[in-house]
Parts: C-alpha cells; sequence; structure tokens
C-alpha cells in the first residue's frame, strides 16, 4: 500500500468514526438523560487512542465495536451517560496497557467498577479443567449483582458481537452462537429486552443452521403478500371498534421469527406449511389516563370477543400480574374468518415500551421529583425502578449461586440457566403471602426459597390443607405450610425433586460437603492400601486406578473407596505392576460411545481404526472433514446420532480426541457456552458408501393394511432394508417407529417424502 493510498484510508477511516459517533451523541441528546455530552466525548477520546492502529477482523478500526455497543446502549436499552461511557470504554482494559486504576482516576468508581466487571479474566475456580467462558460469565454475574448496568452493556457486546460474526472462522461462529443461544439470549428475555433476545436467537440460528434460516426466510417472504391480505381482513373491523371507543391506538403485524418458527418446527415436527400461528397483531394504545391502562386492556378485550370467537384455553392475563421481568400485556387467541386462530397482544404504549427496552424503561413512567430528574445521579434512578421485588429476588438468588458456584462448568452454568428460564406461579404461605416461584416448583423448591434449613429437614407439606409428600409439583393458588423434621437430612435422590436453581445449588453442596469427608475416608484406605503393597500413592499411581476402574476423576474413586462400593484387591496390584492387557482405547463409560455404523463392503474383520488424537499444533480454524476412510477415528456420542448432512461440529474432549455431534444436540449446545475453545467445525465428505442408524417416528389414524402400505413404501420404492418396526394402537390412534438404515440425510428427507403419500398418516419424524 503507498503513501498515499495509507492517506485515503485513514482520511475514510476518520469520517466513518466521526459519522458514528456524532450519530451517538444525537441519540443521545434525544434522550431525557441528563446531558453529559462532554464526559462521553472524553471518554470516545480516551478509547479512540487507546485502540488506535488496531483493526477488527472484518477490517474496520477496532473504535467502532465500542461506538456500535455504545449506540445500541443509548438507542436499543435506553441507558445515559454513565453506561454509554462505559461501554466506549469495555474493552480498554483488556485489549491495551490501561489498567482499571486509570479507568478510575479518569472517569471514577462506578465506570471503572463497570468496565471492570465487563472486562474478561485468567486463571480460575474450576482447577485443572478450567472453563474461561464459566469463570467470565461468574465475574459478570457477580459484578451485575452490584449494578445491574453490566449484563445490560454486555448483552449490547454480544448482540454487535453477532451482527459483525461473518468475519469469524466457523469453529469461532458455532461457539460464541451456541454461548449466545445458551446464556445471552436467554438473559435478555430475563431481563425484559425482548427485541434484542429474539434478534440474538436469530442471529444464533442463522451461523449454526444456514440453510435452514435461509429456507425459512425464503418462505416468510413468500408468504408475505398473503400474510398481509389477512392482517388487513382481520384486522378491519377492529379498527372501526377503537375508533368507536375514542381511543389513539396503533395496531402491527407481528411476525414469528424464524429461529422461533424452526423451533416449532422441530419441537412439534411439523413443516413450515403446517405452522398457523406465524402472524399475531399487537394492539398498543395510548391511555388518556396512567391510571385507567389495565382497564382499558380489558375493555379493548371485551369489544375484540364480540367480534370474533375466542379460544377458551388462550387467555394470558400478564396485565394485571406482571412477569418477573416487568412484562405487561393481555394476550388472546381469536378465530379468524377464514379459520385460522390469530393471537391479539393488548398491551399500553408504556407496557410495549418496556416489552422492548426491558428493565432501563421503567424510570421514564415513574412519578418522581424534577429534582431527582435533575440530579447528577439520575441514571441511578434505574436501579430503583419499581424496586423491582421480584428482580432484586431474582438478582438475590443469583447470588446465593455464586457465593457456593458448581466446581463443574457445565453444572454451574446449568444452574444460573435453570434461574433464567423459569416462568412464574404464584404460591400463598400458611399466613396468605404471596411467593412466586419458577413453573414446575416442588414443595422441596418451596421449602428452599423460605430457608436453607427449612429445605435441608423438609419431609412434606400441606398443600391446600391436604398432606403430600416433598416431590409434588405446585400450582398457581395453592397455599403451601412446609412440613419438617430434625431427623431428616438431604438426600441424593432430592436433586431429582427440584427444578429451581437455588434449591439444586444449595442440595448440591450439602451433599458436596458430605463427599467431602466421604473421599477423605476413602483417601485414606487407598494410601494405607498402596504402603501395605508397596507402591508409592503419586498422581501417576492414582490415576492408573482411575483408568482402570473406569472412574471419571480420582474423587468419584476416592468416593467409591469412601463408600465401600469399591474394594482393591490382586487384580488391582496386578495392573500397577503392568501384568494386566492394556483395555480398549475408546473405554470411558458416560454418554460417550459409538454410533454403530455398516461398510457397504464386508470387512467387518478389519481391526477398528485407532482414534485421532489431536496433536499440539493442531489447526483448529480449518474443519476437520469427514470421509468413509477416516471416520471411525472419531467419537459419536449416543446424545444425538449425527448422520450425513446434518449440520455438526467437533469438540476435542479430555484426552484430546474428537466427539461429533449435531449443532442443535442439547450437550453440544452446553459444550459450546462452557468450553467453545474446544470447538471445531466440521464437513462431510460423503459420497453414498456407508449405512447409518436412522428411526422414524409415525401417527395417525388406524386402519387395516396401514403397515403394509408403510413397509411397502420403504421395501419397494425406496428398496431400504427394515431392521424393526413397531406399531401400538389405542382408541383408533396407532404410534409406531421404524428403524432403518439410510446413507445420510436425504435419505431421510426421500423416506419422509414419500411416507407423506400414505393415506392417514399424519404425523411423520426423525428420532434423533
Amino acid at each position: 500500500m503507498t503513501d498515499e493510498d495509507m492517506i485515503q484510508r485513514e482520511a475514510a477511516d476518520d469520517k466513518m468514526i466521526s459519522e458514528a459517533f456524532d450519530r451517538l451523541i444525537g441519540d443521545y441528546l434525544k434522550s431525557r438523560h441528563r446531558k453529559k455530552v462532554d464526559l462521553i466525548t472524553k471518554a470516545f477520546n480516551f478509547a479512540r487512542q487507546a485502540h488506535k492502529g488496531v483493526r477488527r477482523l472484518s477490517g474496520e478500526p477496532y473504535i467502532m465495536h465500542p461506538i456500535a455497543v455504545a449506540q445500541i446502549v443509548c438507542s436499543e436499552i435506553g441507558l445515559g451517560s454513565t453506561s454509554i461511557c462505559s461501554a466506549l470504554l469495555h474493552d480498554v482494559v483488556e485489549d491495551t496497557d490501561y489498567t482499571v486504576e486509570d479507568i478510575e482516576n479518569m472517569f471514577g468508581a462506578k465506570i471503572a467498577q463497570i468496565v471492570d466487571g465487563l472486562t474478561k479474566i485468567s486463571g480460575g475456580i474450576f482447577g485443572e479443567q478450567a472453563s474461561a467462558q464459566a469463570e467470565n460469565f461468574k465475574k459478570l454475574l457477580l459484578t451485575m449483582s452490584e449494578d445491574i448496568r453490566v449484563i445490560l452493556i454486555k448483552i449490547a457486546d454480544r448482540l454487535h458481537n453477532m451482527r459483525t460474526l461473518d468475519s469469524q472462522p466457523a469453529n469461532k461462529q458455532y461457539k460464541i452462537a451456541g454461548e449466545t443461544l445458551y446464556l445471552y439470549a436467554p438473559l435478555a428475555h430475563r431481563l425484559g429486552l425482548y427485541k434484542i433476545k429474539s434478534e440474538l436467537e436469530n442471529l444464533s440460528f442463522k451461523f449454526e443452521h444456514p440453510e435452514e434460516y435461509a429456507s425459512i426466510v425464503s418462505q416468510l417472504e413468500r408468504t408475505k403478500i398473503s400474510r398481509h391480505q389477512s392482517f388487513e381482513q382481520f384486522t378491519q373491523p377492529i379498527e372501526k371498534a377503537l375508533q368507536d371507543m375514542g381511543l389513539e391506538y396503533e395496531i402491527r403485524e407481528r411476525v414469528k421469527t424464524p429461529y422461533s418458527i424452526w423451533n416449532k418446527m422441530q419441537n412439534k415436527h411439523v413443516t413450515f406449511d403446517e405452522i398457523f400461528d406465524i402472524l399475531a397483531v399487537r394492539i398498543i394504545f395510548t391511555p388518556k389516563d396512567r391510571g385507567d391502562e389495565v382497564d382499558d386492556c380489558f375493555k379493548i378485550y371485551t369489544v375484540l370477543t364480540k367480534i370474533y370467537r375466542r379460544h377458551p384455553d388462550r387467555l394470558r392475563d400478564w396485565v394485571t400480574k406482571p412477569k418477573a421481568n416487568g412484562y405487561q400485556a393481555l394476550h388472546v387467541t381469536l378465530m379468524s374468518n377464514q379459520g385460522h386462530w390469530i393471537e391479539v397482544q393488548i398491551r399500553s404504549d408504556r407496557m410495549d415500551e418496556i416489552a422492548e427496552q426491558g428493565l432501563a424503561a421503567h424510570w421514564k413512567y415513574k412519578e418522581v421529583p424534577q429534582s431527582a430528574i435533575d440530579a447528577d445521579n439520575q441514571e441511578e434512578l434505574m436501579e430503583t425502578i419499581e424496586e423491582a421485588d421480584q428482580m432484586n429476588e431474582w438478582l438475590h438468588t443469583i447470588k446465593e449461586i455464586l457465593d457456593d458456584p458448581q466446581p463443574d462448568a457445565m453444572d454451574f452454568l446449568d444452574a444460573i440457566k435453570l434461574n433464567l428460564f423459569a416462568s412464574e406461579i404464584f404460591v400463598f404461605t400458611p399466613k396468605g403471602e404471596i411467593k412466586t416461584m419458577p413453573a414446575d416448583s416442588t414443595v422441596l423448591d418451596f421449602a428452599f426459597s423460605i430457608h436453607t434449613f427449612l429445605g435441608s429437614h423438609c419431609i412434606g407439606a400441606k398443600v391446600n390443607h391436604k398432606l403430600v409428600p416433598l416431590s409434588h409439583r405446585l400450582c398457581s393458588g395453592d397455599q403451601v405450610e412446609v412440613l419438617s423434621s430434625m431427623s431428616q437430612h438431604v438426600q441424593p435422590s432430592w436433586i431429582n425433586f427440584v427444578s429451581t436453581a437455588k434449591a439444586k445449588a444449595k442440595i448440591q453442596a450439602i451433599l458436596r460437603r458430605s463427599q467431602r469427608e466421604v473421599q477423605k475416608q476413602g483417601e485414606e484406605l487407598l494410601e494405607e492400601w498402596l504402603g501395605k503393597n508397596g507402591f508409592e500413592p503419586t498422581q501417576s499411581v492414582i490415576d492408573q486406578l482411575v483408568r482402570f476402574h473406569d472412574a471419571a476423576s480420582r474423587d468419584e474413586l476416592f468416593q467409591k473407596l469412601g463408600e465401600k462400593t469399591m474394594l482393591l484387591g490382586d487384580s488391582d496390584v496386578d495392573e500397577l505392576k503392568g501384568k494386566n492387557k492394556k483395555k480398549g482405547e475408546a473405554g470411558g463409560g458416560g454418554w460417550r460411545k459409538y454410533v454403530p455404523f455398516v461398510k457397504a463392503k464386508k470387512d467387518s474383520d478389519e481391526a477398528h481404526p485407532k482414534l485421532f488424537i489431536v496433536p499440539e499444533q493442531f489447526n483448529r480454524k480449518k474443519p476437520v472433514i469427514l470421509t468413509e476412510e477416516n471416520i471411525g477415528q472419531f467419537i459419536f456420542p449416543d446424545c444425538c446420532h449425527p448422520i450425513p448432512g446434518d449440520d455438526v461440529l467437533g469438540y476435542i474432549d479430555n484426552q484430546n480426541r474428537i466427539e461429533i455431534h449435531k449443532r442443535a444436540c442439547p450437550i453440544a449446545n452446553r459444550l459450546k457456552a462452557s468450553y467453545g475453545n474446544r470447538i471445531l467445525d466440521v464437513k462431510w465428505d460423503m459420497h453414498k458408501k456407508l449405512f447409518f442408524d436412522a428411526t422414524i417416528r409415525l401417527g395417525g389414524i388406524d386402519r387395516r393394511g396401514m403397515v403394509n402400505d408403510v413397509t411397502r413404501v420403504i421395501s419397494n420404492q425406496l428398496s431400504l432394508d427394515i431392521r424393526r418396526l413397531t406399531f401400538t394402537t389405542e382408541d383408533g390412534i396407532f404410534d409406531g417407529s421404524i428403524d432403518l438404515r439410510v446413507h445420510d440425510r436425504e435419505d431421510v428427507k426421500e423416506i419422509i417424502d414419500k411416507l407423506k403419500e400414505v393415506d392417514d398418516l399424519k404425523e411423520i419424524s426423525q428420532i434423533m
């Protein structure tokens, strides 16, 4: 690049940066926040100088990323100067020589605290197999519990990273998209950021399943005109009724997101054309009096039910009892004149803004003195909005989990995630106090929510004055009196009786304390046995026994010895002296095992190929190519059974072997969120030479000849061998499954398409 080219490039960069910052300041000045333009400009200039000369993978100057995050924080979440400055500075400590102390000296303690919470850390609480992602998420949550703006800015940071993910290699895309879908999207939802949550889900879906995403977007475009016509026909009489009421209103057409559509297609085993709730209608009104907005919602509902027939089981009242994230609306499902159920969401303009922007929007509608709005700490109002009894309780639960985190990264993230996804039920104490609990909570969850001591000694409860066991699931409206006994103690089976993150964390913490005592006894027994047999209690000797007994860890070995469920004997002595034959390479237990596949030619006498071990200098950015020749060198866990044509990824396990998972596999989702640096891009290069197991599930109306019709399609038309066929019928409805051997995903699609031609066959899907 010539000097002239460099000058032109720098001029273009300066113009782009200045325009982006001017847009940020312009949007900030339109807000109700106290105008601290000088502070924001100071933060921008500081960050620009700190990141000078650095470019992102996309090629643009690095400072464009902090500006973009600050823009999201300002315009899409609605935060003020403290958050905007923190967003502009969020990568300075991590990526430059500046420290948190430098930030504090220049911008004050509050901004420094937020930047510190946003800065990644090294080292960890999880030991040798530490998950940096879990560590960083833990620190984020710790700081969030002190200042909620930390997580709001982090979500903005993640949103911009997702919007610019194209420049990353595929393995990084899977890691970041998986982590986003697993943690950040539900976190955004829990904080009421519905619009951002939907975009995070869609972008994750786009990068993990690009073909399915493109297909659904194309089909949405194809049906756009007919969908809009349905909207116009459906809303025409509604518009007239709302005008007669004298309301100021807006009616919007809400279309289901591609990710939501795909999710429903997967869960319900239906095609795009079989989803009838793609269209929904949103009525947003401005009340004449803020105090009447709840009544206005129900008045609109009454008018709608006079125009259209309502679904008796689909009224959702989040107006009188909002969700924990602040969401308020009245949802009703109505039958259109075209014979389709259409959901209508009724909300005021205030409810709509809170639904889109979440917590940050609450303060705008709060009755506060003008002096408070003009005060220097005006932005701090957002932290006290609603005094967020439910949100504070949620943050308190997060703190409790962080106080005693799971030693395993995936368990820790699961515990957090449990609390993010929970929808609510409302139960009463014996004194009539309302307590909000996650859906599916049990008596034991309720006991632990009141106090750890009460949960630890719970023997059951009286629910609505009837005696029930501690595993009894609660429903909204239940009155619960917990019964306890000092002779009762926490049992390992209790983990199956709870669904809340708090109860799981407390039970596991108590069990771990008792396990540590047992493990200590086991360790002492092992050292005594080793001494008697002339062995030193070194780590290598203990690890040899761990492998010999297929234990997952040293702690598990100590646990078995302490519980007396394992005894050491002569075979262990022989093993340590090297007299036993080496155990198989693929040993290990747990959920890892091979999915059997059959070669087209009969060469089953060949020795199973050795597993591929990832070398130290392995290039993790290049895709792993699966072929007929090397497929036996990889582990195919039995959690998802991937076959050629599936969207897959690789995971480097603790022994440097590579597992192959479907990208949508629940286990893979946890791995992406916990150990993203071990994720690999994987591509298929197969040529229909091998067969893989596949199971097709069938359902429909039972009739004479149904089984014959199904088998004729598979055996005669497709020339495939059926390995197993099961059919059960009840009250004229049948349910069945067919085990087949197929070459790839194309074979499965062809089978399903052909079976759809069979009369009375209503449900056809592949079982994972």
